[in-house]
């Protein structure tokens, strides 16, 4: 009588693991099946988003310097602002200058750190720099971007320049 029961609760589990068993893998091909039909819940692919690049085109006679603006407010105002015919100067033999019809905002721009080919804003003075030596830092002295091409134009630029979008 023993194996009996014994055999008997054997077989009842066995069926009811089964049912279960069968239970479960039918919920999971509903699930997926709803996955599947439903095409709000599969993955979509993922959108690209373009980035735009501020890009300058400073121009004097037959030479060309792009610079690559960096995304803040003083970069953002300059490009703004152009196009412009303006006057450059050179300024402590290590840059170029010029001056913006109107100041740029400084807020979320850094500091800079300027090296050959930096552009950057002073904000004292409101004028624009473009380094064609190394100089460091200095209070007020905002990085706007970096010299992509034509960073050995820097140093002969005089005169009036073109400054545009690219």
């Amino acid at each position: 009588m023993k194996k009996f029961h014994f055999l008997f609760f054997f077989l009842i589990f066995i069926t009811a693991c089964s049912t279960n068993n069968n239970l479960i893998n039918n919920k999971t091909l509903e699930i997926n099946t709803q996955i599947i039909n439903n095409p709000n819940l599969t993955e979509k692919p993922t959108e690209k988003v373009e980035v735009t690049k501020m890009q300058i085109s400073v121009k004097s006679d037959d030479k060309e310097i792009i610079f690559e603006l960096n995304n803040n407010q003083a970069s953002k105002e300059l490009y703004e602002q152009l196009p412009l015919i303006i006057e450059v100067e050179d300024y402590a033999s290590n840059e170029k200058i010029f001056y913006p019809p109107k100041k740029l905002d400084t807020s979320n721009t850094p500091l800079a750190n300027a090296k050959t080919g930096t552009l950057a804003y002073y904000a004292p003075w409101g004028d624009v720099v473009m380094f064609y030596k190394d100089f460091g830092t200095a209070a007020g002295l905002y990085e706007l971007g970096k010299v992509v091409s034509g960073e050995e134009n820097i140093k002969n630029l005089s005169g009036t320049i073109g400054i545009k979008k690219t």
